[in-house]
């Protein structure tokens, strides 16, 4: 390899231009700089000069094509020399469609006979594949072979299952060693990649029928540790996958948890926190540190401090997958959470070892951007990135079989990568439900390209957070002062009338609509009225709190509950938890019993919107045609849903949500006998209480009535 002395810098700034930075101190009158080329030298023209701090800054015209893979020396005309790195080139359309490389191999694919390794690694002049065995001495090292577009690739023959593998990439004269990007499987704490046989990692599939309408479902989301940590979880591999395997486990009251819990609530999607490896846990050691995942480290290969045995790549897989088909096998659907948007460290990354500068985004200053707040932002719009992301999604649901994806942070994300990821996902699982945060991030993306809620139009097969609905119901996340429609806010009440029927001035059709006021970020709802108002009695504030939960689950769109919320789950007034013990994030299963009135409520009003399709219209249309709010009793929220038989049991369904906590009011329904199924305390499907039209209403909350 080559040694340079630089004391000046060039690089490729575009396909046919060098930007040259030299130090004052060797400026001269008589500049001149030459490409040596074929072992003559080429004199660049000299475009512009700019005079830059302690440096003059050249911009150069290259009149011969550089060939990406070699490496190229500047010449001044005083005989200096330093090498030509790749500088800014590799963000331009020019090198994207280059170097676009659409192949379907890239990794280690494993045969008995033989391995093929490929990378995409278009701007490295070397790459070659080093080979461990298991107690990490090296074993033997190949130089790899530059193939179309950009990729580096080799066939090793022989038999490689359970080696471990890295890249190593010669970037702009500096070697470093990866792991690769598409790594399946890798060692404890993600230090290497694995090789393995995939067909050793089958678990039988469970198929389920068609999820035919995003509106029917119930999204409950968790974290995998989180689940049965709890010392009253009643499950035996507590923090573990296979605590997901473990049926019929009840707490020290006899109360059912874990799985068959969640079979029972009734909800229809379970949506892991991620799963992929992730930094900050020590695998060797999982319960010295916690974190939520939100740290990316491999994309395509499982978290191992989960696993009973990180130290076997075979295990985690295994386990995950077995997870996956439990939940299947209680007719429960998979939704994982994914980050696409970042990555832990963009300087220990493979993607900034292997292709330096390309995947990520850069503002006009040629800073790394950081609208995700962690220091990088993955640049989806770049052709590779977007492959990564497409790649990566598609094998979740190939291999693992999940049915949905919760994308971190879209917002990030650009416009066409979700609309091609969309496409290719349905292709895959026709009821996959995709949905993710639209928020719209200082990033530098234009406004129209970005995948946030302004745009949700452009992808209309993806839902979105409804943050307006989280924050008109509560008050605002981001205002402690803020009180919400539950603590009796009368302004907020046209708004919340477009939330409840579906926000159509936000989505064209109420399936992009996750409707939610809890998630694993900011306070858990009671720690949010807690902070709000912490002299309220304890009844009081549990009122508002199942009133809340009410609302999302019977309103239209897509209802998403946090785990824990049905029994107001509580962190102790910690909001961003992603790292703290467990005794913050667990789920407390003790509170399952304590509470358990209200969790029967919960599941109480799951079964009555599974029952009427009146609660989860399909359409914009059908929502229009069939919702109506009562304008008579301006002080109330109500409305009807009227000739909805053809949903489900009942003709005409009347819906009050009542926001005063002591103002008794009396209304009038239409004409007949009713009946009423849900009240404040008590849900009541099976044995509804008959009642005249004219209603008392004298307790905060929901109450539901129904007649033909």
């Amino acid at each position: 390899m080559l040694k340079i002395s630089r004391q000046f810098e060039a690089f490729l700034d575009r396909i046919d231009e060098i930007a040259i930075l030299i130090p004052k101190a060797l400026e001269s009158p008589n500049k001149a700089f030459y490409l040596q080329i074929n072992q003559r030298n080429e004199q660049l023209v000299i475009k512009h000069k700019m005079n830059i701090d302690t440096h003059m800054k050249y911009i150069c015209q290259l009149s011969s094509n550089i060939q990406f893979g070699q490496t190229y020396m500047i010449v001044d005309e005083s005989g200096n020399k330093t090498d030509l790195q790749i500088g800014a080139v590799i963000r331009t359309k020019e090198f994207d469609k280059l170097f676009e490389y659409r192949g379907n191999d890239l990794g280690a694919v494993y045969r008995k006979d033989q391995t093929i390794f490929k990378v995409w690694a278009p701007t490295a002049t070397f790459v070659k594949v080093r080979l461990y065995q298991q107690d990490k001495k090296e074993y033997c090292t190949h130089d790899m072979v530059r193939c179309e577009r950009g990729t580096w690739s080799i066939t090793l023959d022989g038999n490689y299952e359970g080696y471990y593998y890295t890249y190593l990439a010669c970037v702009n004269l500096v070697w470093c060693e990866v792991v690769d990007p598409y790594a399946i499987a890798v060692s404890i704490n993600g230090e290497f990649g694995v090789i393995i046989d995939k067909e050793k990692t089958k678990v039988p599939p469970v198929r389920l029928p068609r999820f035919e309408n995003k509106t029917d479902a119930v999204i409950y989301e968790i974290h995998i540790r989180d689940f049965s940590i709890h010392e009253d979880s009643g499950m035996v591999n507590k923090g573990k996958y296979e605590a997901w395997l473990e049926n019929n486990t009840k707490n020290k009251n006899g109360d059912s948890t874990g799985i068959s819990y969640l079979s029972e609530l009734g909800v229809t999607h379970i949506e892991l926190l991620p799963v992929n490896d992730f930094e900050e846990v020590d695998e060797a050691k999982p319960l010295s540190s916690y974190n939520w995942g939100y740290n990316p480290l491999h994309f395509f290969a499982p978290e191992g401090s989960y696993s009973k045995d990180p130290n076997d790549p075979y295990k985690r897989i295994i386990e995950l997958k077995s997870v996956i088909q439990s939940l299947h096998q209680h007719n429960l659907r998979v939704i994982i959470d994914v980050v696409f948007n970042h990555v832990y460290s963009k300087e220990d990354s493979p993607f900034e070892k292997l292709v330096p500068g390309y995947y990520f985004r850069y503002d006009e200053n040629g800073f790394a951007s950081n609208g995700t707040g962690v220091g990088n932002d993955l640049a989806s719009e770049r052709l590779m990135v977007r492959k990564f992301i497409v790649d990566c999604a598609s094998y979740w649901i190939n291999e693992f079989d999940v049915d949905g994806f919760r994308f971190d942070l879209m917002g990030i994300l650009d416009v066409e990568t979700m609309s091609e990821l969309q496409n290719k996902i349905y292709s895959l699982k026709p009821d996959a439900i995709l949905l993710g945060e639209g928020w719209d991030l200082n990033t530098p993306l234009p406004l129209d390209k970005k995948a946030t809620i302004h745009n949700a139009n452009k992808i209309p097969s993806i839902s979105f957070f409804n943050d307006q609905f989280r924050d008109v119901i509560k008050g605002s996340t981001f205002s402690v002062q803020d009180y919400g429609f539950v603590y009796g806010n009368q302004e907020k009440l046209n708004q919340m009338k477009g939330l409840i029927g579906g926000s159509p001035t936000l989505f064209t059709q109420p399936n992009q609509s996750i409707n939610y006021v809890e998630s694993h970020d900011n306070h858990t709802m009671w720690d949010r009225f807690l902070s709000y108002s912490s002299a309220e009695l304890e009844e009081i504030r549990k009122m508002r709190h199942r009133f809340a939960t009410s609302i999302v689950i019977l309103s239209q769109g897509v209802p998403f509950i946090h785990a824990g919320q049905e029994f107001f789950r509580t962190k102790q007034s910690v909001e961003n938890s992603y790292n703290s013990p467990d005794e913050i994030n667990w789920l407390d299963w003790n509170s399952r019993s304590v509470h358990k009135e209200n969790v029967e409520y919960v599941k109480g009003l799951i079964q009555l919107r599974k029952l009427h399709g009146a609660f989860r219209l399909p359409t914009a249309q059908l929502i229009k045609k069939h919702l109506a709010f009562n304008e008579h009793y301006p002080q109330l929220l109500s409305y009807q849903l009227k000739e909805v038989d053809h949903f489900g049991p009942w003709r005409f369904i009347y819906v009050v949500h009542n926001h005063h906590l002591n103002h008794p009011i009396t209304i009038a329904l239409p004409n007949g006998k009713w009946r009423m199924v849900v009240n404040p305390e008590k849900v009541s499907i099976h044995d509804p209480i008959d009642l005249e039209n004219i209603i008392n209403i004298n307790k905060l909350g929901t109450y539901v009535f129904y007649k033909n």
